[in-house]
């Protein structure tokens, strides 16, 4: 049975890493995953992914339902994965084993660190630059700096001080951006600056592939943050409070993009921080909102160093053959994924919005045959019956390479690339779509389909779902499917 806490121990450092969550040791209701997630998504990186959909080409009238349409189908995807959590009680990645082998799930491992090192080095220079103007420096590198040591204490304390973070970080978010979506229809005449332009396949196609790639990214690390909760907590609890925390909270910051971007042309474009400072009005009100920005900003840079040391001891453990790492190596993980973040962030390129744009959904490209791959096996193959010790195991059930799963991944993400439409290359069909993006529809598709027929012939998956007896020895027990 799970052990109550006091309010001591609820900010005490983590001492989980990779290795399966002990029943003893879970707890909280599946409501701890709307704060999360809400809190996560209320942000300004979202504010810019929802003012790009705008930025480049579409009117806000049809942006902000392509939004919606890419949030919800992107996060229906990434609740699937959370669901997860509570019944496996281990890290993403390490599920993930199950499907591509304990070596080979190496491979969009790497890809997932390099996402999380994008999206923390991005989070860092637009929180490094709302600290600046609270703090009144001149130079944003000290802000992002200073931003930098606040995400390595957060994260390296863990699991509980981040759900805190986020708890708070959903009130300031719904203040802050509910003010400051007010002070939109206050300040401009919206009605002037939307409907002005007629319904663009590939600008809407855009629209929702920006959603849809917000959505998806949280996928690799989701199930982290739910493997506390209770082994018998409902799955369709866990999916739907994580669902519409993260979606809701997007399509808020995101719709407060597209309006904001929409009405304010480029005076947004080169400053987006210190143009929110400015909506906000006077000068204490908007040293809050810059409040409000460096703690939603917080809360999801925690979600990404974190889950960047996990997928890297993932990485590291697949070959040594650990199940637990030390509180040592685990907080200097943490501290060398944020110093590198860090790094970049101060070496950012100005051409911030179209950067990020690309980033997007280059990540959307690599991530959304992984995810397909995942949870057609969990759910339709498996059937939710996983042999958790095996996860550890290069010689166990799963082994240490999948050819079925690597094969379909790399197909997947493959036939995706006559779809492309970024900076760096469009693809031969999207010329012919007119523009528009459907890459991430077509990789789903197709690796959804092949895997699914393949893995039906190839997969072994146990008869139950086979649990550790503890954390720290190797009997198992069955318990059998729910």
């Amino acid at each position: 049975m799970p052990v109550p806490h006091t309010p001591g121990e609820r900010l005490a450092m983590e001492r989980r890493t990779i290795e399966v969550i002990p029943d003893a040791e879970r707890h909280g209701t599946p409501r701890s995953q709307f704060t999360l997630w809400f809190g996560a998504n209320m942000q300004i990186t979202a504010i810019v992914d929802g003012a790009l959909s705008v930025v480049f080409g579409a009117d806000a009238l049809w942006a902000i339902p392509a939004l919606l349409l890419g949030n919800v189908l992107g996060g229906i995807v990434m609740a699937l994965h959370s669901a997860q959590g509570p019944r496996l009680g281990v890290p993403q990645m390490i599920s993930s084993r199950a499907q591509f082998g304990v070596h080979g799930a190496v491979l969009p491992l790497l890809l997932v660190i390099l996402m999380y090192l994008g999206f923390a080095a991005t989070g860092s220079v637009l929180a490094g630059q709302a600290l600046s103007a609270m703090l009144h420096l001149d130079d944003t590198r000290i802000g992002i700096l200073v931003f930098g040591v606040l995400t390595a204490v957060v994260a390296v304390t863990g699991y509980r001080l981040i759900h805190a973070a986020g708890r708070v970080a959903t009130v300031a978010g719904v203040l802050g951006l509910g003010y400051l979506l007010v002070r939109v229809f206050t300040q401009y005449d919206v009605g002037a600056h939307v409907g002005i332009k007629g319904f663009e396949a590939s600008t809407f196609l855009l629209a929702v592939g920006l959603g849809a790639g917000w959505q998806l990214t949280f996928g690799p690390y989701v199930a982290d943050y739910s493997r506390y909760l209770p082994r018998t907590t409902s799955a369709r609890a866990t999916f739907w409070s994580t669902f519409a925390g993260s979606v809701i909270g997007s399509q808020w910051a995101m719709t407060l993009g597209a309006l904001t971007a929409a009405v304010a042309g480029k005076a947004f474009l080169t400053d987006q921080v210190g143009f929110l400072g400015e909506l906000a009005g006077p000068a204490a009100v908007a040293l809050l909102i810059h409040l409000v920005i460096v703690v939603g900003k917080l809360t999801v840079n925690c979600l990404n160093a974190y889950g960047g040391f996990m997928a890297m001891l993932t990485t590291v453990t697949a070959f040594d053959g650990r199940s637990r790492i030390s509180a040592t190596a685990r907080a200097a993980s943490i501290v060398g994924f944020t110093a590198v973040s860090i790094g970049i962030a101060l070496a950012a390129s100005a051409d911030f919005l179209d950067n990020f744009k690309n980033f997007v959904l280059l990540i959307l490209t690599v991530f959304t045959p992984w995810s397909a791959i995942n949870l057609v096996d969990y759910y339709l193959i498996s059937r939710e019956r996983v042999d958790i010790p095996a996860l550890y195991d290069p010689r166990g059930r799963y082994g240490r390479w999948n050819v079925t799963a690597l094969t379909c991944y790399v197909v997947g993400v493959a036939v995706q690339v006559p779809f492309l439409a970024t900076k760096l290359y469009t693809g031969a069909l999207t010329e012919r779509l007119g523009g528009a993006d459907i890459s991430w529809i077509v990789g789903l598709a197709v690796t959804a389909v092949l895997y699914g027929v393949w893995a039906r012939r190839t997969a072994d998956p146990p008869a139950e779902t086979v649990h550790p007896a503890d954390t720290d020895g190797d009997a198992r027990t069955a318990t059998p499917v729910a």
